[in-house]
């Protein structure tokens, strides 16, 4: 099948997209902290959906597929195909585990991208009212405002965030023995439930930098435009399973790639 060429008028997109993560983010408040809301497993005990996930992914898909025909990959829905250069990534509802049990960390994060690249992204955290958006080549904002990672050089100085992939009670290689190893050596370490929320924060230098394995792309595809729009970088981790990351300033993220290597030589 032959692939439609498509002009994109990125910032037009950003404005769309901002309204749409503005809506969502509606729908997550209005049911938050609610009796009687569907939870479902998928994976794992930990590994849950519930029926405002399935509300938020319905509502993205909807308006997208009527204003675009780009492909789209969803993390409930999966790819949608529509034959196009270029596909929507979307997770609905980051952080389910925390609003499931009224934890107010979630948020929604839509990314386009073109082949690999991230070519714009937003992210929106309802309950503080912070939207996150960055354009390829212009810059990452909050709330329209400039962001910048932190610049800072030693681990003992930095604020650092991760995670636990949801087969860590089945799999060794569950993130533990890193989460050991940088503890002592840094000034404080948050695990907020949500990498889409954590990376944002790390391209808005509230965070100093960020690890995780085995997260999806719709975790991190918009928020890994942001931190490199802000100055940062986010480096694949090799031989690591999903999407294992690290992201910060390049000084950082050089510091915390060392500290694997030198765990993983001691395994």
């Amino acid at each position: 099948m032959i692939k439609r060429v498509i002009r994109v008028d990125k910032r037009k997109i950003l404005e769309e997209i901002k309204e749409i993560a503005f809506a969502v983010g509606k729908i997550q408040l209005e049911y938050f902290r609610k009796q009687g809301i569907s939870i479902q497993r998928k994976s794992s005990s930990i590994d849950l959906v519930t029926q405002v996930d399935k509300a938020c992914e319905y509502y993205i898909i909807k308006r997208l597929k009527e204003n675009y025909e780009f492909s789209i990959l969803s993390e409930e829905a999966g790819i949608i195909s529509r034959s196009s250069d270029y596909q929507w990534v979307i997770d609905p509802l980051d952080g389910t585990n925390n609003y499931a049990s009224g934890y107010p960390i979630f948020c929604v994060s839509i990314a386009l991208m073109k082949g690999d690249e991230t070519i714009l992204g937003v992210v929106y955290v309802p309950i503080i009212d912070e939207m996150y958006t960055a354009i390829q080549g212009e810059g990452a904002f909050i709330n329209d405002q400039k962001m910048n990672v932190s610049y800072k050089k030693n681990l003992n100085e930095c604020l650092l965030a991760t995670g636990f992939p949801y087969d860590r009670n089945t799999n060794e290689a569950n993130n533990i023995n890193y989460f050991a190893y940088f503890t002592p050596k840094i000034r404080g370490i948050r695990r907020s439930g949500s990498a889409a929320f954590d990376l944002v924060n790390v391209a808005n230098g509230i965070l100093d930098g960020f690890w995780e394995i085995n997260l999806s792309l719709w975790d991190i595809a918009a928020a890994q435009l942001m931190i490199k729009e802000a100055g940062g970088i986010v480096k694949r981790l090799k031989n690591k399973r999903g999407f294992s990351i690290i992201a910060g300033s390049e000084v950082i993220v050089q510091k915390l790639d060392e500290g694997i290597e030198r765990v993983d030589k001691n395994d």
